[in-house]
C-alpha cells in the first residue's frame, strides 16, 4: 500500500519540477531576449526593454466586477494548500511495504513490511510495564530502520523498557529477517493518570 503512495509521490516530484525548469527557463530567455532587444514572437508580451508585463488598463480590466477578487483568492488559497502538501510530503518518511531476507541459499524472500511491523509491536506490547507500542519501518527493503513509539505505564522504567525491546523484540526482528543490523529510533512516553489523593 506504501509503495505505490510513494511512487507516485516521486512522479509528482519529477513532473513538477519538470515543468517548473521548463517554465523558468521559457519565460527567463524570453525575458532576457526582450531585454537585449532581441528578436522576440509577435504573442510575447514584452518586445523591447521598455515593455511592462501587464499595462495599467490590464491591471485594472475586472478590478470593478463583482467576482474577481473572491476568484482570485480562492485561486491563491488552492495555490497555496497544493504547496503546502508538496512541501509536507518531501519530509513524511514513507514505510516499507517489503523487507528482503536472506535465506542463506542464494535466494532471498521477501517479508511484508506490515506484517513485521506488526509482530514487532506484539513483542514491545508483550513487555512490562509498556501499554502500547507503534512501529514503523523505513529506510530499504535490504537495509531497513524502525522507529518504535512506546507507551509506557505509570510504574515502568524507561532503562528496562528500552534493554527489553533491545533484547527481545529487535533481537527477534534482526534473527528471523536475517539482518546483520537493525538501526532503531525509539521514542517514549508514559501514560498520563490522575493523581492519588491522600488522607
Amino acid at each position: 500500500m506504501h509503495a505505490p503512495v510513494t511512487a507516485v509521490l516521486r512522479r509528482v516530484n519529477r513532473v513538477l519540477l519538470g515543468l517548473a525548469g521548463l517554465l523558468l527557463v521559457l519565460l527567463g530567455g524570453a525575458v532576457l531576449a526582450a531585454g537585449l532587444d532581441l528578436p522576440v514572437p509577435s504573442w510575447w508580451p514584452w518586445s523591447g526593454p521598455g515593455d511592462v508585463l501587464l499595462t495599467a488598463a490590464r491591471r485594472q480590466r475586472w478590478r470593478a466586477e463583482g467576482w474577481w477578487w473572491p476568484t482570485v483568492i480562492a485561486v491563491l488559497g488552492v495555490l497555496v494548500l497544493l504547496a503546502l502538501w508538496w512541501l509536507v510530503s518531501q519530509f513524511r518518511r514513507a514505510r516499507l511495504a517489503e523487507v528482503l531476507v536472506d535465506t542463506g541459499d542464494g535466494d532471498a524472500a521477501v517479508v511484508r513490511g506490515r506484517a513485521l511491523e506488526s509482530v514487532m509491536e506484539a513483542d514491545a506490547a508483550a513487555q512490562e510495564g509498556v501499554a502500547q507500542a507503534r512501529v514503523a519501518l523505513t529506510g530499504r527493503r535490504t537495509a531497513p530502520r524502525t522507529r518504535i513509539a512506546l507507551l509506557l505505564e505509570p510504574h515502568a522504567s524507561p532503562g528496562e523498557a528500552l534493554d527489553g525491546l533491545g533484547g527481545e523484540a529487535l533481537a527477534r526482528a534482526r534473527t528471523s529477517a536475517g539482518l546483520a543490523a537493525l538501526p532503531t529510533e525509539a521514542r517514549l512516553r508514559a501514560v498520563r493518570h490522575r493523581a492519588r489523593r491522600v488522607s
